[in-house]
């Protein structure tokens, strides 16, 4: 249940004489103005955070989207405390998909709670990187906020620049001269970014108001650190819209060739079926054997007839392939 658990003073982590997961134990530790209690945990079910939610006092509704999980990013204020949801995202190149998890952060006065479900966007190096950064950490929970959005929002960013090398792959073979079948693939992408825009859009709002400093529980002093977030998150959002629109034209363009190269297989069957017809036609009138059919009875008339077929059959190919068709 409990990844890592510990106090920080002064940005700093210092020992504590209870175990890890006596978070009750922690909590009595925080004794200093600086202090602040930072509990990581993976995939609890509903008995194990009902315990961090009596110990810290943590809202009964946000604990609840905690357990479900599945919920889209959001911020909600409880009181004094504060509930953020972010989407994790992970990119599975050789089958094209976005995988998805999430993280469930509880910020309240002197203890944050990081509550992580599926396999992407651990929070080890976070933490590691805070306690190496001791600077960045003396900004308290707010700190660790800002290193989890910075994170996940970085993850957000390797994602769409796969995405990207998905889509030139797609615009290339769009292009190319070959026939190929690229509607599935851009179906898939399509759907793929639509996960991608469900987990950044709505995150755009609270890492404004954090970047802005209007939050309650996040410190003005790390403003400046989630206008970075929001920066990036705004670069994500724009590759977003760009691909998801470069993927509907490369729709479109792949129709088109379809009609085209449709319409130029149907040219090159008619002037086939002309190419057969004019000798058939020929030949039919010359078996008909009617007793009065001019050059019936002339030596050549049998090698005339063959003549006239190579020679419409000839005319017809010359002006096919004068025309294109062929």
């Amino acid at each position: 249940m409990i990844v890592d658990s510990a106090v920080y003073r002064d940005g700093t982590r210092v020992p504590v004489a209870c175990d890890p997961h006596d978070l009750a134990g922690l909590k009595a530790a925080a004794v200093e103005p600086s202090d602040f209690v930072w509990v990581g945990l993976h995939e609890p079910d509903e008995d194990q955070l009902s315990q961090v939610a009596d110990v810290f006092g943590l809202h009964p509704l946000a604990v609840e989207d905690a357990v479900n999980a599945h919920q889209r990013p959001k911020l909600e204020q409880y009181g004094d405390s504060l509930f953020l949801i972010l989407k994790t995202l992970w990119y599975v190149d050789a089958e094209d998909a976005v995988e998805t998890g999430e993280i469930h952060i509880f910020v309240g006065e002197r203890f944050i709670v990081t509550v992580r479900h599926g396999q992407g966007s651990e929070l080890a190096s976070a933490r590691t990187y805070l306690e190496s950064a001791e600077a960045v950490l003396t900004h308290g929970p707010s700190a660790v906020m800002y290193a989890v959005c910075d994170r996940v929002v970085d993850g957000y960013l390797d994602v769409v620049e796969a995405l990207e090398v998905d889509v030139d792959e797609v615009e290339e073979s769009v292009f190319s001269p070959a026939r190929t079948n690229d509607s599935v693939r851009i179906y898939t992408l399509k759907r793929e970014i639509s996960e991608v825009r469900r987990a950044v859009l709505p995150l755009r709002e609270p890492m404004r108001r954090f970047a802005t400093g209007t939050v309650q529980g996040i410190t003005e002093e790390a403003a400046p650190f989630f206008r970075d977030v929001a920066d990036h998150l705004a670069r994500a959002a724009d590759v977003v819209d760009t691909l998801d629109s470069l993927l509907s034209t490369a729709f479109d363009a792949h129709l088109a060739r379809i009609q085209v190269q449709q319409n130029d297989d149907m040219r090159k069957i008619s002037a086939g079926v002309g190419l057969v017809v004019a000798p058939a036609l020929i030949a039919a009138i010359y078996g008909m054997n009617f007793v009065h059919m001019p050059e019936l009875g002339w030596v050549w008339g049998y090698p005339m007839a063959l003549g006239l077929m190579v020679l419409s059959s000839g005319s017809l190919w010359w002006f096919f392939k004068r025309s294109g068709w062929l």
